[in-house]
């Protein structure tokens, strides 16, 4: 046993013990001002202007390479230590990798006084550095089958570049293409991710024995045609094409979600948040079809993937491993967890069903929509701080 497997003596605190503690508590903070800042430019409250880029631009580029890198980040380090075991950035270097992605939310904040180039400085290292942070113990343990992952993170790492140079007027649709290849890069880490664990949670989770259905002929069709989609997105979004696509892949992820269906997850928050959140992302590309077929608001289907879809998921994840890495008892959680499930599913009915249902009102929704998501975070913040920075109850080092 090394150092930091046995059971020691506690500090205080455990803040820089593991990756999910900074940046679960950065992304779920930032998760809540960011959307406060949002809605006060939204209604017009604050009339905040970046001197790099559009808020409107600030807010995409933020929740992708902001809030979900951050929970990415915290679920990766985590992950990859129980895969490999082989400790990953723990003490001061965990530290100075979170502060490299702090930074990089926070200086454009300051305007003309800090270059551009000095904000992407600090999210491009981010990135580097928690690719090599992962690359490093996979490598050493010869867990060569999660290198895949790795590269979702260099194509992640690429797509930031892109944006930052389409920022920069050196590529003309850097800023678009950046966005959108890591909007979907994201989305195809969370299908491999999610095939993964969502049903192997919910065999485990249930009251009762369960058999679910997984077949391999979706598990080989998913992602290569989801890549065709994702390259369709970026030169021909709206052709007939793009939206034969979304539903071939609303289809198929609709059986996959059948499969995985059993009566028992409706009495586990930890499980049918997930499951709900992978049916937002279904809901998307229906949604997808909708908007090239019939003139939908393609937001809707953005917000399904990413407000509804990942949101969801990334919340519930960001809340069993709080759990399960602090020594708590994920077969029993706190009670809390469905009110506050049931906020960020509220937030994201309001965001993407309620504007197709009474359009005259879709600012009321949009308002709604942020005002349920403040109050997820904000409830999660409150039951999950003393958890992130304190000891494991087991007393063991993570």
């Amino acid at each position: 046993m090394t150092g930091t497997d046995q059971k020691t003596s506690p500090r205080k605190y455990a803040f820089l013990n593991l990756g999910f503690r900074p940046f679960f508590l950065g992304a779920a903070s930032f998760a809540f001002l960011s959307i406060l800042l949002w809605m006060g430019i939204y209604i017009g409250f604050c009339d905040l202007q970046f001197s790099h880029f559009a808020p409107v631009t600030w807010h995409a580029h933020e929740m992708i390479f902001g809030y979900c890198i951050a929970v990415i980040a915290g679920f990766l380090l985590t992950a990859v230590k129980n895969w490999t075991e082989v400790q990953t950035l723990h003490g001061y270097p965990l530290l100075g990798l979170f502060l490299c992605w702090l930074a990089a939310r926070v200086l454009p904040f300051f305007g003309s006084l800090v270059p551009l180039e000095s904000v992407a400085f600090f999210d491009i290292m981010f990135l580097f550095l928690l690719i090599l942070s992962l690359a490093f113990p996979i490598c050493k343990s010869g867990n060569w089958r999660n290198l895949g992952i790795v590269g979702i993170l260099l194509l992640l790492l690429g797509s930031n570049i892109v944006f930052y140079l389409g920022i920069l007027g050196i590529l003309q649709t850097g800023t678009h293409d950046g966005l959108y290849s890591g909007f979907y890069l994201i989305l195809a880490l969370v299908f491999i991710m999610g095939r993964r664990v969502i049903p192997l949670f919910i065999a485990r989770g249930v009251d009762s024995p369960v058999e679910l259905l997984n077949w391999k002929w979706l598990d080989i069709s998913i992602l290569p045609l989801f890549l065709i989609y994702w390259l369709t997105e970026l030169t021909a979004p709206f052709s007939n094409f793009s939206a034969g696509l979304a539903g071939s892949l609303f289809l198929l992820h609709g059986i996959r979600l059948a499969g995985w269906h059993t009566l028992g997850i409706w009495k586990k928050p930890l499980l049918w948040i997930l499951f709900l959140g992978y049916a937002m992302i279904t809901l998307g590309f229906a949604l997808k079809t909708l908007s090239v077929l019939y003139g939908f608001s393609p937001f809707l289907a953005v917000h399904a993937f990413g407000f509804g879809g990942i949101g969801m998921i990334s919340f519930g994840m960001m809340a069993r491993v709080s759990l399960g890495h602090t020594g708590r008892n994920v077969f029993d959680p706190p009670r809390s967890l469905f009110p506050i499930f049931a906020l960020l599913l509220f937030a994201a009915l309001i965001r993407i069903i309620f504007p197709m249902l009474d359009p005259t009102l879709y600012r009321l929704w949009i308002i709604l929509s942020q005002l349920f998501w403040l109050s997820a975070f904000g409830a999660f913040l409150f039951i999950f701080f003393p958890i992130l920075i304190h000891p494991r109850i087991d007393g063991t080092y993570g």
